[in-house]
């Protein structure tokens, strides 16, 4: 049972059960139940005042529309499966978490001033994923749809953190594109203090 179990998800169970959740939560609320939106989107302006506190987790399992979650789930599966075989279900529970908790608190602290802000999306949970798993295995590469040639994981990273800076200074309905800095930045974080030599491992691969 164990062995099937592994096979299916890949060794990742967690990642699988994150993603299955994610995916589900999102189509539901996506085209048979709006108002899970309504009721779990991010609103730091009310966040206290009427104690919303589980917004801050249930926030990021939902999406906007259809083309933010497939990026996020895609960069997920990409990234996160493979993270989890290399530390281990519950670091990498823990990992999803945190990058969850510190993207929402860089969330609060940019827009708690303003009571129409309201954001969706696991996007900071998966940049604290993806920067973690870079640190882990610095010279993966990535193969993304229609550009024919793998895009190593350092250059990808770069040019999502590039692009969700743009994004944040445009008008981009519930995306919450603010939370990408502070999600990379705790996936960093996370492993400085859970696994420090993998700091000096990353160095050396990519520089001998």
């Amino acid at each position: 049972m164990q062995d099937t179990l592994t096979a299916l998800t890949q060794g990742a169970p967690a990642a699988s059960v994150i993603l299955a959740l994610m995916v589900a939560a999102s189509l539901l609320a996506l085209y048979k139940a709006p108002q899970i939106l309504e009721r779990h989107v991010l609103r730091p302006y009310w966040l206290l005042p009427r104690k919303q506190y589980a917004t801050v987790i249930s926030s990021g399992f939902l999406h906007a529309d259809l083309p933010h979650l497939l990026f996020n789930a895609f960069t997920f599966w990409a990234f996160g499966f493979s993270l989890e075989r290399a530390i281990g279900s519950v670091s990498f529970v823990a990992l999803y978490l945190f990058g969850l908790l510190v993207s929402a608190a860089g969330t609060w602290l940019a827009h708690r001033r303003q009571p129409d802000y309201a954001s969706l999306g696991a996007s900071g949970a998966i940049l604290a994923v993806l920067f973690a798993s870079i640190v882990y295995t610095p010279a993966q590469s990535i193969v993304v749809f229609p550009i024919p040639l793998p895009i190593p994981a350092p250059l990808f990273a770069v040019l999502y953190l590039a692009y969700t800076i743009y994004a944040s200074k445009q008008v981009r309905g519930r995306i919450n594109h603010d939370a990408h800095l502070s999600g990379a930045l705790a996936g960093v974080v996370f492993v400085l203090l859970t696994d420090a030599p993998a700091f000096g491992r990353a160095l050396q691969q990519v520089f001998g």
